[in-house]
């Protein structure tokens, strides 16, 4: 059950224990900590959650297609400092009716101004002393419930309404969400921010043809009748996670289980493709387990979404969200996997206090997805995935503006670190610290590290506390070797980082030499290459080729009509670049089909760099694909063809 703690862990300015963990990896719960260090103010929230925070959700809506809108009630549990007269949500576009306490008195609440890209406040006046919830086992008189009866706009920015065309079976609508950074405003009214930890539960009604999935709990696994041609789902996490991962899928939903606590959800017609490309996920759970302590979130499934999903996953609680640009039928991609995954310990269990530091979830996630694939391959699939990540990191940086750009920096203002450094000059700092100290020390510290801080927000300047407390415990000599403070306040790449090379990707650099010193591409044997070995090869390819150069390698090795997306991508991102008109028809097929922005945000950008040209062509695709695009998709791309996005 839900414990709820005292007002001094509300107001802590150190982190408290979350959790009490037994052997297996179970817990009792408490309330988590708010971390009130200048640092962990997160400016993408309206919410004052020193005076007033919430601790509970429970919704109780309904799907309604026809009108694109959730549609129901919110109960919020709030418990706040002495004197406190209100409490603050963050809200985008959501259509309130009513708000109550919970016996239906009217509160009062008001919607402030409106935010450039954070949406508005939410201002709801607490109830007054005799409406607060006096439980028998729990007595809490900082305590009061909010009831409050909504729905969302139809254009809400998390929720993707997909008209059967646009899924796998044509038959049947599709609905999911999307709320990582900070959209679940738009459809659940809370305070929507990472470092304000909150338990759940929801009923989710659909129509009776379709099947609810959330990231909890699965309480009623087949639905129960809700009349009106209707069925109602029930889930529950009992377990204080940040707002950004409540998650909901509605659609043609079948299940496969794949181990003992794994499996996953997807349509009919992709299931068998699913099970197969996830086949090792179990294992993948029992060697994360080995590294960094016990899994402690139950089941871990997995729900392959259709093309539109924007993310190659994310890592939504006991339900991780995949996208189908991984099924290449060789398994070579399920790196993806292995790092949401590593998020169920990292980002999940411990959790940057606001986005400002999200290299805390994905640096670290991103070295502990290396290290679930080597445990699982070996040290040369790991390695291939490390030194593509070191090319990353140096095209980041380049495109950056060099190593002087801010937008290098790991701890900044939240959303302009550039590209992916994030992952990868964060994932770089972790592993100069283990091959630094070395890796059995290094594992034992973020074993430590992960208990230490379960279910708890965390920032830079905290992470670099305990580091200092418990691996370097005032070893000035180590404490020179690591840099800390420049890895993770500094821009550029500090010169104690490690590049990880592939012995793999060191022959394909052999077939990029002779290519580019005039050998025939059919000479290049690619039977067997990995995704990895395509990237390496496309994507080291000279950006400016002569346009017999190009035929010949589109005619050879049928790039055009490439069915792996990474592949199609890197392709489409060169050709770009030489203005290849015969590669056009490919473009405009692949940018209506695929969603992922990793993948089609790189095409929108490099046609507008190409010109009047460019410009031309990229207005008219978005205007044929948008609607096939996750609404922050679409507006990423919107500013990219206007010429207003930044590094995003």
């Amino acid at each position: 059950m839900r414990i709820l703690f005292s007002l001094l862990a509300l107001i802590a300015l150190a982190p408290l224990p979350a959790a009490a963990q037994s052997g297996d990896g179970s817990s009792e719960m408490r309330v988590a900590p708010i971390l009130t260090t200048p640092e962990a103010r997160d400016v993408w929230t309206h919410a004052k959650p020193e005076e007033a925070r919430v601790t509970h959700v429970s919704l109780d809506l309904t799907a309604d297609f026809d009108a694109k809108e959730m549609r129901g009630t919110a109960t919020l549990e709030v418990i706040f400092a002495q004197g406190a007269k209100q409490v603050i949500l963050d809200d985008a576009g959501l259509v309130i009716e009513s708000i109550t306490d919970v016996e239906g008195a009217p509160l009062e609440w008001h919607v402030g101004e409106a935010s450039p890209n954070i949406g508005a406040p939410l201002i709801i006046a607490l109830p007054r002393a005799d409406a607060a919830i006096s439980k028998p086992d729990d007595p809490q008189p900082n305590m009061r419930v909010i009831h409050i009866r909504y729905r969302s706009a139809p254009g809400a920015s998390a929720l993707q309404w997909l008209p059967p065309e646009l899924t796998a079976g044509k038959a049947h609508p599709y609905l999911f969400s999307q709320g990582q950074a900070i959209e679940n405003r738009s459809w659940i009214p809370t305070q929507d921010s990472p470092g304000i930890r909150q338990t759940w539960d929801a009923t989710i009604t659909v129509p009776a043809d379709l099947v609810a999935v959330m990231s909890g709990n699965r309480m009623i696994p087949d639905g129960v009748a809700a009349g009106d041609s209707h069925r109602s789902f029930y889930f529950v996490m009992d377990k204080p996670v940040p707002p950004y991962l409540i998650a909901m899928a509605v659609g043609n939903l079948k299940f496969r289980e794949l181990g003992p606590r794994t499996g996953v959800w997807t349509e009919p017609e992709m299931l068998d493709k699913a099970a197969y490309e996830f086949a090792d996920v179990e294992k993948m759970v029992d060697a994360a387990e080995s590294l960094y302590g016990p899994y402690r979130w139950g089941r871990y499934d997995m729900l392959l979404l259709p093309p539109s999903f924007p993310y190659g996953g994310m890592e939504n609680p006991t339900l991780t969200f995949l996208t189908p640009t991984l099924l290449t039928g060789d398994r070579s991609n399920t790196d993806v996997v292995a790092h949401e995954l590593a998020h169920s310990w990292s980002g999940n269990l411990v959790t940057n206090a606001t986005w400002s530091d999200s290299w805390l979830n994905e640096g670290f996630t991103t070295y502990f997805e290396n290290r679930i694939m080597e445990a699982l391959y070996g040290p040369e699939r790991a390695a291939m995935y490390s030194d593509l990540d070191w090319d990353g990191m140096e095209r980041d940086i380049k495109a950056a503006g060099g190593s002087d750009a801010p937008s290098t920096r790991l701890h900044g203002d939240p959303g302009e670190t550039f590209g992916q450094l994030d992952y990868f000059k964060g994932s770089n700092f972790l592993r100069m610290i283990e091959h630094t100290v070395g890796r059995e020390r290094f594992d034992a510290y973020l074993k430590g590290y992960f208990d230490r801080h379960a279910f708890q927000p965390q920032t830079t300047a905290g992470f670099l506390a305990d580091i200092r407390e418990h691996l370097v415990q005032g070893d000035e000599a180590l404490e020179a070797k690591l840099k800390l403070d420049q890895w993770a306040y500094q821009p550029g790449l500090p010169d104690n980082a490690v590049h990880i090379e592939s012995a793999t990707l060191a022959k394909v650099d052999a077939d990029l030499a002779a290519f580019k010193s005039g050998a025939a591409v059919s000479a290049i044997d690619t039977d067997g290459w990995s995704t990895q070995e395509w990237l390496r090869f496309l994507n080291g390819l000279p950006r400016e080729l002569p346009e017999a150069r190009l035929a010949e390698l589109d005619d050879t090795l049928h790039l055009s009509q490439s069915t792996n997306a990474y592949v199609r991508s890197a392709w489409l991102e060169l050709a770009i670049a030489n203005r290849y008109e015969p590669a056009l028809p490919a473009l405009y097929e692949f940018a209506g089909q695929v969603g992922r922005g990793l993948l089609i945000r790189p095409l929108y950008a490099g046609l507008m760099a190409q010109g009047e040209w460019g410009a031309k062509i990229a207005a008219d695709l978005f205007e044929k694909s948008k609607a096939t695009y996750h609404p922050t998709t679409a507006a990423q791309i919107a500013r990219i063809v206007s010429g207003t996005a930044t590094g995003e």
